[in-house]
C-alpha cells in the first residue's frame, strides 16, 4: 500500500523484509554524510551571499532531524537523480527571484534619487495612498477567507435586546461585584458584544418630525409603563399625558405652563428679566441632570440654549430615551463613581430638578465633579425638596451642600422655594483666600486632566491649570461664541486661517450632502431647484451623529444653512482631542472610543455621520472590526436613517462590501475628480420582527 508525501512528491512502496530496509538505509546513510561535508561550505556561502533565501526556504530540503514528511529520512541531493535535479530547477528558479529583487531594489534606489525635486508632501500623499490600499487589501483578503460566510446577512437579535445597552449590564455587574449604586454605572469589557441587528419593537412607527415630534412621541417606540409616569418624582417628569398610542408634552394642556415660569423664575433669580436674557448673560449650553423628559431643556431651545440631558441607565422608563425621542440631545451618564466624558469646564450652567443625586454623598465628590465641568461664572441651578427641610436629618444634609458649595467658592445669588441658584467664581484668587483646611485642595498639575474617559472621580479642584479658563461673562455671546477669534483659536494651536478654510470647506460638503439626500428623503414632497427644503414635518432628519467630529465644523455648517437639527459632536479617543474646541465654540460634544458601546438606546438618531473615522481606526492598533463599528452604528440608527461616510476610496469600497451584511441600501458616489475620497451613503431599511402583526 502506498502513502502519498505532501507537496506533489511521489508516493513510497513500503515493501519486502525490515532487514534489507535496514541495510540499505545505512549504506544511504553513509553516502549522504560524505556528501553533506561536501555541501556545508557550499550552502553556508549561499546563505551569506543571498540572504533572501531565507525569504524562500527550500520545503524539500532535508530538515534540520533529516526527516521527511513520512516519517523516513530524505534522500541525498544526488544531481544524477530526477529529483535532484527538480531541486536544482528550483534553486535557480529562486535564485533569479533573488537576482531581480536586487535589481528591483537598485533600481528603486536610483528612482529616488532621480525625483528629488518632486514635493515631499506628494511622496508622503502616495506612500499613504499605498498604506492605505495594503490595508484594504488585507482586508479584503481576511473576509474572504471567510468563503461562503462572507457574504452572509446577519441575523436579527433576539427580543430582549430591543431596548439593551451594551456596558450597562446591571445582573452581570452584581454578579462582578460592584454595589452601592455602581451596578448601574458603566462597565465595558466583560461581556462580547453580539454581532447581530437589533430590530425595533413590535408596532414601533417612525418618529413625527420635527417640532412636531417634540411634543408627541409613540408609546410604542419607548419603553414606558403608566406606573412610571405617574409614580415619577421629577418635576418635568410629571409634565406629560399619556394616552393609548401618544405621549404628549408641553403644548397639549395649560398646566405645561409651569415650565415656562420655572425657567423665567431661574432667570430672575440671577437678575434677569426672563430667560430669554440667559445667552446675553453668557449662558448658551446647559447640562440637564437626571432631566426627566427633556421638557426643561424643550422649552429652552426656542430661547437659543442648547441642553445636554444625562441620566442614570434605567432597563424600563429611560429619561434618556423620551428626551431623544422627542429630539432633543441626551446621552447616558452618572455621577456614581466616575468622571463624566466631558472636558473641565464645559458647561455654561448646570441644572438639577430633584433629579435623583445626592449632592451631600461621598464627601461631597458629586458637587466636585459638577464644578469640574461648569465654566467659570457658570451656574448651578437645584431644586429639592432638601432646601426647605424641616427635619433635624435633612437640615443637616443641607447644611453640608451648602457648606460645601462655599467652599468650592461658588456665591449663592438666591433661594426661592425649592429652588437654589449658585454661581461659580471668575477669579482663580478666590481658592487661595479660602481658610486653611476649608474645602478641597486644588489638583496639582499631573492629576488636572483636561479630558478624561471615565476616570474615577477626584477628590480635587479641577480646571484651574487650564488656559480655557475664561468666565462666560467675557465671552462673546451666542451665536457669534461659534465663530472663535485668534486669541481663542492660539489656544488650540490653530491658525485663522486654516480654522476659516475648515468653516468654508464644511458649507460646500452640506450642501453637496443635501443635494445628495434631498431627492431621496422628500421624494414625497418634491421641490423644484432652488427651493427650501419643505416645511415641517416633513424635515426628515433632526438628530445628528457625527462620529468624528474634528472642530465642529458639520455641525456649525448645518446651523448656518438653517437646518433644524441638533449635532451630537463626538471626538475618538485615538484622534486629537478638540472636544475642548467644540465645547466652546457653544455645541455639545462627548470623548468616546469607538471599540467600545456608545451610551446611547437603540434607535437614537436619524443620520450617522462618519468623515475618516476608517482611516482613524485603521491606522490604530486595531482592538476592533469594520463590522463592529458598523454594527454599532446600526444599533444607533433609527429604521429608515441615513449613514454618510467620508473616506479613501479603498476604505469606502471595504466598508461598501459590509453593508450586505447589515441588509442597508448602499452606493458610492464620487465627490471630486481629483480626489481620493468617495461617499457612502447607505439607509437602514425598516425591518419588523415576523410573526408578530403591527
Amino acid at each position: 500500500m502506498s502513502r502519498p508525501l505532501h507537496r506533489g512528491v511521489t508516493g513510497i512502496r513500503i515493501s519486502g523484509n525490515s532487514n534489507d530496509l535496514w541495510d540499505s538505509q545505512m549504506k544511504d546513510k553513509t553516502e549522504k554524510e560524505d556528501m553533506d561535508r561536501n555541501r556545508s561550505s557550499d550552502q553556508s556561502y549561499l546563505a551569506l551571499r543571498f540572504p533572501f533565501r531565507l525569504l524562500f526556504p527550500d520545503n524539500n530540503s532535508p530538515s534540520k532531524y533529516g526527516n521527511g514528511e513520512n516519517g523516513f529520512a530524505s534522500d541525498p541531493f544526488s544531481v544524477g537523480s530526477p529529483r535532484s535535479r527538480q531541486k536544482l530547477t528550483l534553486l535557480l528558479l529562486k535564485l533569479s527571484l533573488a537576482v531581480i529583487v536586487i535589481l528591483a531594489l537598485t533600481g528603486s534606489f536610483w528612482w529616488t534619487i532621480s525625483i528629488s525635486t518632486l514635493s515631499r508632501g506628494q511622496i508622503l500623499h502616495n506612500y499613504r495612498r499605498l498604506q492605505e490600499q495594503l490595508v484594504s487589501d488585507l482586508w479584503d483578503i481576511g473576509e474572504l477567507s471567510l468563503g461562503s460566510s462572507r457574504l452572509q446577512e446577519l441575523e436579527f437579535c433576539s427580543e430582549e435586546s430591543e431596548n439593551y445597552v451594551p456596558c450597562f449590564n446591571v445582573s452581570e455587574n452584581l454578579a462582578l461585584g460592584y454595589s452601592d449604586g455602581s451596578e448601574n454605572d458603566r462597565h465595558c469589557g466583560h461581556s462580547l458584544s453580539e454581532s447581530c441587528l437589533v430590530l425595533p419593537p413590535v408596532n414601533y412607527r417612525i418618529p413625527l418630525r420635527w417640532p412636531t415630534g417634540r411634543d408627541i412621541i409613540w408609546v410604542a417606540n419607548v419603553k414606558l409603563t403608566a406606573q412610571e409616569v405617574l409614580s415619577s418624582g421629577s418635576l418635568t417628569k410629571r409634565m406629560m399625558m399619556l394616552d393609548e398610542e401618544q405621549i404628549s408634552f408641553r403644548s397639549v394642556s395649560p398646566m405645561f405652563d409651569g415650565v415656562e415660569d420655572y425657567s423665567h423664575q431661574i432667570a430672575e433669580m440671577i437678575g434677569l428679566r426672563n430667560e430669554s436674557n440667559f445667552v446675553q448673560a453668557g449662558v448658551r449650553t446647559i447640562l440637564d441632570i437626571g432631566c426627566g423628559y427633556g421638557s426643561f431643556g424643550a422649552h429652552l431651545f426656542s430661547k437659543q440654549l442648547l441642553t445636554m440631558c444625562i441620566a442614570n441607565y434605567e432597563p424600563s422608563g429611560s429619561q434618556v430615551q423620551l428626551t431623544l425621542e422627542r429630539g432633543l440631545p441626551a446621552m447616558i451618564g452618572s455621577f456614581t463613581s466616575n468622571q463624566l466624558p466631558y472636558p473641565s469646564l464645559s458647561f455654561d450652567m448646570l441644572h438639577c430638578a430633584r433629579c435623583g443625586v445626592d449632592w451631600d454623598q461621598k464627601d461631597g465628590m458629586f458637587l466636585i465633579e459638577a464644578d469640574r465641568v461648569l465654566k467659570p461664572g457658570g451656574y448651578f441651578v437645584w431644586t429639592s425638596p432638601l432646601t426647605n427641610a424641616r427635619n433635624k436629618e435633612n437640615q443637616k444634609r443641607w447644611n453640608f451642600v451648602r457648606d460645601f458649595a462655599d467652599n468650592l467658592c461658588w456665591e449663592m445669588l438666591s433661594q426661592q422655594d425649592e429652588t437654589v441658584v449658585w454661581k461659580k467664581t471668575s477669579k482663580k484668587s478666590c481658592y487661595s483666600s479660602r481658610k486653611p483646611g476649608a474645602g478641597p485642595s486644588l489638583c496639582s498639575k499631573g492629576h488636572d486632566v483636561e479630558s478624561p474617559y471615565y476616570r474615577p472621580l477626584q477628590g480635587c479642584i479641577a480646571g484651574t491649570q487650564s488656559r480655557r479658563w475664561i468666565p462666560i461673562q467675557e465671552k462673546t455671546t451666542w451665536p457669534s461664541r461659534s465663530h472663535l477669534n485668534k486669541s481663542e483659536l492660539a489656544l488650540y494651536g490653530l491658525h485663522p486661517e486654516d480654522f476659516r478654510e475648515d468653516a468654508e470647506n464644511w458649507k460646500t460638503t452640506v450642501t453637496n450632502y443635501w443635494s445628495v439626500l434631498s431627492p431621496i428623503i422628500f421624494s414625497d414632497h418634491p421641490k423644484r431647484p432652488g427651493e427650501e427644503d419643505p416645511s415641517p414635518p416633513y424635515n426628515m432628519v433632526r438628530n445628528v451623529l457625527d462620529m468624528n467630529a474634528h472642530f465642529g465644523g458639520l455641525n456649525s455648517a448645518l446651523l448656518e444653512a438653517g437646518k433644524s437639527v441638533w449635532v451630537m459632536n463626538v471626538v475618538p479617543t485615538v484622534g486629537p482631542n478638540y472636544l475642548p474646541l467644540i465645547l466652546d465654540r457653544g455645541f455639545v460634544g462627548v470623548l468616546h472610543d469607538w471599540c467600545e458601546p456608545f451610551p446611547t438606546y437603540p434607535r437614537s438618531y436619524d443620520l450617522v455621520h462618519a468623515e475618516g473615522l476608517l482611516s482613524l481606526q485603521t491606522h490604530q492598533q486595531r482592538r476592533c472590526t469594520m463590522l463592529d463599528l458598523f454594527t454599532e452604528m446600526d444599533r444607533l440608527l433609527r429604521p429608515e436613517g441615513w449613514v454618510v461616510i467620508r473616506d479613501t476610496g479603498t476604505l469606502v469600497e471595504s466598508a461598501r462590501m459590509l453593508t450586505t451584511k447589515l441588509k442597508w441600501d448602499a452606493r458610492v458616489i464620487e465627490i471630486e475628480s481629483n480626489s481620493d475620497d468617495r461617499l457612502l451613503i447607505c439607509q437602514k431599511p425598516f425591518f419588523k420582527r415576523q410573526g408578530v402583526s403591527s
